[in-house]
């Protein structure tokens, strides 16, 4: 007997270690085959949910996103149309009969309708431009949306008629607007936002609203259908008043707009309450500062009584939503470097429904995602962990916890060597303020052994990474790197007065944040100050120029992105205009010293360490001008340095797969070069 098993206990053994030899570390081609949901909708009655499933096409080097249906407990898990083209915005119907989404053609975006009975699919739209802000009327008849209309630019002069048959060049671009480019999407052509409602069996569209002026943003039906709510700036110096917006109503059938508030600061998100009593929005008084919370306000629908409901919570709200009997709202929040779904009672009292939403930034560790809710109370919503990027969980009214009902990517991450990731708090040298960070263990870690330390600065800087996926940080760890990235002073999810600690001061205390994480880590073992990396894009760009200019404990820098001179910055980004008085006081003509202190350039004397600076051709943010200048100025004083300039690449450089990919790949044969433990 004892022989006869011998050949099982073999298969089994074989079947052990050969599965374990299947698990291999996180590769580049990876990035290709991760799958991702996003824009969850679940159906009134609670039974259906329909997402769009994001995937990277490694031909056309792009996420691409087509619609997808799953019934709550896991079932049924199809693909809703035959179409290849892009698919987003799904919204259900108020009786979930039928499901309105967007598409794109050859001829532009359009509107398609989906009816759940038959799978039938209809385009039902033929319009000008892409709808947005897409939303059923309550009894199920119309359909509203936003829709920007182009105007002509301004013409200056008039040019003669070039001769038949001439090669003349281009005619220039001409523009007398505050706001006319941005990153990602270069020069942006005149027009204006309007709202629309157009019959849902289809037909021509409606415009209600108009003006120079732009209607963006969520639209909210009242009950009876008569009224449409928004969110504007319809102030005559609106370009100028570019952080105020009021709410607006709307009349459905003869286009009078209303205005329900009136205040100095952003007025945002109005939701009407079901039983037409309440309209809750977002916003907060401007106090022009670096970072404001924005708050839950609730009014009667005809704008009197306007009141601060979250007062209690500093955190900022997003993406509210009634519950069926108008007693409170479903929201968002970050906390902690964890975005959470709460509810709020109109008393004011919040309650934690579900931890750990997001997943929809595969780059780097991002707050994002969304969720949506039946009327019975069920919540569908995007789920993340370090281990893998979004994927549906489900909540219903009495359950503790959120079930996962997808596993989008089981055939990859199953298959490979993740880098754990573990939360670690220290106190800041500064003023013994607590500072939240993660580590990132390489795959087999082996705490005997010494590794390289790699520190992550995060972007924005009033932004926030957490226990999030990340494809970045997997591939750093892959390749054998402790990584470490902080949520310096700055960074949200952590209450009003910590972010705002940069106002006229950044970067400033953040610095020495970052460095006692750094100090932490060594002191735990977990860092060798002989193997020190550092690199971050964009304001995190920003941190790491800082830091080599403020020491020289570095084997070698990635400075991605950066803004080295907030003189010659604020004055050519995309976003000029937004600069003056909420990051430093006044303009950098009436500031000259002030925006010079907190330039990194102001240090680039001091460099000494190996420094690879990296920027996107196409970037409009951080503009390529600011990284050539610490490119330059290393160079003329003859430290070791390197420019890498990518190709079709804006502010976001991960937007393209293949341009992420370059950006890791760069950043790690940099700093393998000054590895001593690869050598």
């Amino acid at each position: 007997m004892r022989y006869k098993s011998l050949p099982i206990l073999l298969l089994i053994l074989c079947f052990f270690f050969y599965g374990n030899a299947q698990k291999k570390e996180f590769t580049y081609l990876d990035l290709f085959d991760l799958q991702y949901a996003s824009d969850p909708q679940i159906s009134p009655n609670g039974d259906l949910i329909v997402y769009r499933r994001m995937s990277m096409d490694i031909m056309k080097d792009r996420a691409v996103g087509n619609l997808w249906m799953i019934r709550t407990d896991g079932s049924q898990h199809q693909k809703l149309t035959a179409k290849e083209t892009g698919e987003f915005s799904p919204r259900w119907s108020p009786n979930g009969d039928r499901l309105a989404f967007v598409s794109n053609t050859d001829e532009g975006s359009e509107i398609y309708m989906y009816w759940v009975n038959t799978g039938k699919t209809a385009k039902i739209s033929q319009l000008e431009s892409t709808p947005s802000s897409l939303t059923w009327s309550p009894k199920g008849d119309q359909l509203a949306f936003s829709m920007k209309l182009e105007t002509k630019p301004p013409v200056v002069a008039h040019m003669p008629q070039k001769p038949k048959g001439a090669e003349w060049a281009e005619s220039p671009r001409i523009t007398d607007r505050l706001y006319h480019e941005a990153d990602g999407r270069g020069y942006i052509k005149p027009g204006f936002s309007h709202i629309f409602t157009i019959p849902a069996d289809g037909g021509a569209p409606r415009q209600l609203t108009s003006g120079d002026f732009h209607h963006r943003g969520n639209l909210s039906w009242s009950p009876n259908a008569d009224t449409i709510y928004f969110s504007a700036n319809r102030n005559a110096d609106w370009e100028y008043d570019f952080r105020n917006s009021e709410v607006y109503a709307v009349g459905v059938q003869n286009g009078i707009i209303t205005t329900l508030t009136n205040r100095t600061g952003p007025d945002t998100s109005p939701t009407v309450s079901p039983n037409g009593k309440h309209i809750a929005y977002i916003g907060y008084d401007d106090k022009v500062q670096a970072y404001q919370v924005r708050r839950l306000y609730l009014m009667d629908v005809d704008g009197r009584n306007q009141r601060v409901i979250s007062q209690e919570l500093d955190r900022d709200v997003a993406n509210i939503v009634w519950d069926r009997k108008s007693e409170g709202l479903y929201f968002t929040f970050d906390d902690k470097g964890n975005s959470k779904i709460g509810y709020i009672a109109l008393s004011g009292k919040v309650s934690t429904l579900a931890d750990d939403l997001g997943g929809t930034t595969i780059g780097r560790p991002y707050a994002s995602g969304s969720f949506s809710r039946s009327k019975n109370g069920t919540i569908v919503f995007t789920k993340t962990r370090p281990e893998h990027p979004a994927d549906l969980a489900v909540i219903k009214p009495k359950d503790k916890e959120p079930l996962r009902i997808t596993n989008l990517n089981k055939g990859l991450l199953d298959y490979r060597n993740l880098g754990k990731v573990e939360e670690i708090w220290y106190k800041s040298t500064v003023d013994q303020r607590d500072i939240q960070g993660w580590v990132v263990y390489p795959p087999g870690y082996d705490a005997s052994q010494t590794y390289p330390f790699l520190v992550e600065n995060h972007g924005g800087p009033i932004l926030n990474y957490g226990d999030r996926f990340s494809v970045e940080m997997q591939l750093y760890a892959a390749a054998g790197y402790v990584v470490f990235y902080p949520n310096a002073r700055g960074s949200t999810s952590y209450g009003e007065e910590f972010g705002n600690l940069l106002y006229n001061n950044y970067p400033g205390d953040d610095y020495q944040d970052v460095m006692d994480g750094v100090d932490y880590c060594i002191a735990k073992g977990i860092a060798n100050e002989d193997q020190l990396f550092v690199t971050g894009g964009s304001a995190g760009g920003i941190m790491t120029a800082w830091i080599i200019g403020k020491n020289n404990r570095f084997e070698a820098a990635v400075v991605a992105k950066p803004v080295m001179n907030w003189i010659s910055k604020t004055l050519v980004a995309d976003n000029y205009f937004g600069y003056a008085n909420s990051r430093y006081p006044g303009q950098p003509w009436e500031n000259f010293e002030g925006y010079w202190k907190f330039s990194p350039l102001s240090l680039v004397g001091n460099i000494e360490t190996p420094t690879m600076v990296m920027v996107g051709m196409d970037d409009l943010r951080t503009p390529p001008s600011e990284a050539k200048q610490l490119y330059h100025a290393l160079k003329l004083r003859k430290k070791e340095t390197v420019f890498v300039e990518i190709p079709n690449a804006s502010h976001g450089i991960a937007n393209r797969p293949s341009n992420l990919i370059t950006k890791i790949a760069h950043t790690l044969a940099w700093f393998d070069k000054y590895n001593t433990l690869k050598k």
